[in-house]
């Protein structure tokens, strides 16, 4: 409960931000466009399950596309579950 009331330090808002500019530069997509893609995944998972949204990890790599010789983004998410809704 107390969870929401308590603020990030200054340090780990820098640190978040700088994850997602790197992400963002790597398939060239602009931080404010992957904070969105962040909150969304964030609001609809909340209707599921609770979950830490402070301690989750997206991460978006470039890998070889089957069936074809191109290169795609692919979106990875480490969200940890604290508990299910019921």
């Amino acid at each position: 409960m107390w969870k929401i009331f308590h603020k990030k330090s200054s340090g780990n808002v820098a640190k978040d931000r700088l994850k997602i500019l790197l992400i963002s530069d790597r398939v060239n997509c602009s931080p404010e466009m992957m904070e969105l893609i962040k909150n969304e995944i964030i609001q609809v998972l909340s209707k599921y399950m609770k979950i830490d949204s402070e301690k989750m990890e997206i991460n978006i790599t470039k890998k070889n596309s089957k069936g074809r010789n191109a290169i795609a983004p692919s979106l990875y998410a480490n969200i940890p579950i604290i508990d299910l809704k019921k």
